[in-house]
C-alpha cells in the first residue's frame, strides 16, 4: 500500500498528515505539481537480478513509460542488499527534467520538499511518481533495500543530479521508522 506522509520542516519526526487512500494521495500531490498513479504491469522481476536480465525483462514497459513521458535517458535502481560505493540517494537533490519513477518491485520512499511541506511517498509495485523539474527531493531505500526501479529523464542531461547540501532531508522520517 502505498502512503503518503506530510511533514513541516520544524516538525521531521512527526507528520501533519499520513495519507494512505489513493486518490487522496493523487489530490494532494497534484496541488503541488507532483503526478502520481498506480499502473499494475504484471512483471515480476525480483531486485538483484543481473542487469541484462532485468533490461530484457522491463524492456516492453521501459519503452511505453519513455514514450508517454517523452523521456530518452533512463537508469535502473536494482537493490537486493546495501551497496555502499554508490551515491547516497538520501542526499537532497535536483534534476533539471522531470524525473519519472516507476517501481517494478519492491518498494522505495520518495521524499519531495515543494513550498511550505515536505512530502515523503512510500512507492510501491505499479506505482509511478512524476516529480517536476527543479522540485528538490531524496530516495530512501532503507536499511535493506529491495527494491528495482526505472527513473526516467528527458534527456542525459537532465538526468545528471544536482545536491543542494542541505542536510536536512536526514532529519524526516525515511522508509523504516514507518
Amino acid at each position: 500500500m502505498s502512503i503518503l506522509s506530510v511533514f513541516h520542516p520544524s516538525s521531521p519526526g512527526l507528520p501533519n498528515k499520513l495519507l494512505t487512500h489513493h486518490d487522496d494521495i493523487v489530490a494532494t500531490l497534484a496541488e503541488q505539481g507532483v503526478r502520481f498513479a498506480h499502473q499494475p504491469h504484471g512483471l515480476s522481476i525480483r531486485p538483484g537480478s543481473a542487469e541484462d536480465d532485468v533490461l530484457e525483462g522491463v524492456r516492453e514497459r521501459l519503452d511505453q513509460l519513455m514514450t508517454e513521458h517523452g523521456c530518452s535517458a533512463f537508469a535502473v535502481l536494482n537493490r537486493d542488499a546495501v551497496a555502499p560505493a554508490e551515491v547516497d540517494l538520501r542526499d537532497e537533490h535536483v534534476h533539471t527534467a522531470d524525473e519519472v519513477f516507476a517501481v517494478i518491485s519492491g518498494r522505495a520512499q520518495v521524499t519531495v520538499r515543494v513550498g511550505e511541506y515536505v512530502y515523503g511517498v512510500l512507492c510501491e509495485k505499479g506505482d509511478v511518481l512524476v516529480v517536476p523539474a527543479g522540485a528538490r527531493r531524496w530516495i530512501d531505500l532503507g536499511d535493506t533495500p529491495f527494491c528495482l526501479v526505472l527513473r526516467l529523464f528527458r534527456d542525459e542531461q537532465g538526468m545528471q543530479a544536482r545536491f543542494t547540501g542541505d542536510e536536512t532531508a536526514r532529519e524526516f522520517l525515511g522508509i523504516d521508522e514507518f
